[in-house]
Order: structure tokens, then C-alpha cells, then sequence
């Protein structure tokens, strides 16, 4: 296999790695919309209802994210914003009522897509 072919098939499985976290992310923190408003939800603030194993099923949903950053070489310092992210939607998110509400609207794993898009597509010219 030539350096080149090479080349094509890790930007191919780059690819679908993102579209799998986009995917994942939109699931998450904005596949719905409330009727006659812009706000959007996702899964993750409806499953983070359910007291206790909510949010620990959000979170581990959620790390995929992180985990698929550090496959494609997402460097330390964005992975640990990445973690705090996470960390801080799971500590809040805990919390009953006020912490769902923060859930939905903190969006994390939105914010985690960011960093990796970013990381991944290198600084705009």
C-alpha cells in the first residue's frame, strides 16, 4: 500500500469518526426543538431526569466524545477542557431540577464538538 493510499483511508476513517460525534452530540444536546421557539434539547437532558442513573448514563455517553477526541490525536490541553466540560455537566447536572435545567442548557457535548472541530480543521486564515 503506497503512502498515499494510506494517506485516503485514515482522512476516510477521520471523517467518519466525525460524523459519528457529530451525530452523537446533536443526539445529545439538541435533537429537539420546543414548537414555536429556537431552544433546543437533547436525550442527554431527558435521560439526566432520571435520579441518579440519569446523569451517570449521560456522562458515559457523553465520554465517547472525549474518547473518539483522543483517537484522532486531539492534543492534552483540549482533551482536559474536554473532561472539565464534561465534569462540570456532571457535577451541576447532579444537583435535582436545577441541575437538569443546567444540563439542557449547558450543552457540553456541543461545546466538546467545538474544540474537536476546531482542533481538527487547525486555525481558520
Amino acid at each position: 500500500m503506497s503512502s498515499r493510499s494510506a494517506g485516503y483511508i485514515f482522512a476516510a476513517s477521520e471523517a467518519r469518526a466525525i460524523r459519528r460525534v457529530e451525530r452523537l452530540a446533536r443526539l445529545l444536546d439538541s435533537e429537539f426543538r420546543i414548537p414555536g421557539t429556537r431552544f433546543r434539547f437533547g436525550i442527554d437532558g431527558l435521560i439526566g431526569l432520571a435520579p441518579g442513573i440519569g446523569d451517570a448514563a449521560g456522562l458515559a455517553l457523553s465520554s465517547y466524545i472525549v474518547l473518539e477526541a483522543w483517537r484522532l490525536g486531539t492534543p492534552p490541553p483540549i482533551l482536559v477542557r474536554m473532561i472539565a466540560n464534561l465534569a462540570l455537566d456532571g457535577a451541576v447536572g447532579s444537583v435535582p431540577i436545577v441541575g437538569d435545567l443546567f444540563d439542557i442548557a449547558w450543552k457540553a457535548n456541543r461545546r466538546n464538538l467545538d474544540l474537536l472541530l476546531r482542533h481538527v480543521r487547525g486555525p481558520m486564515r
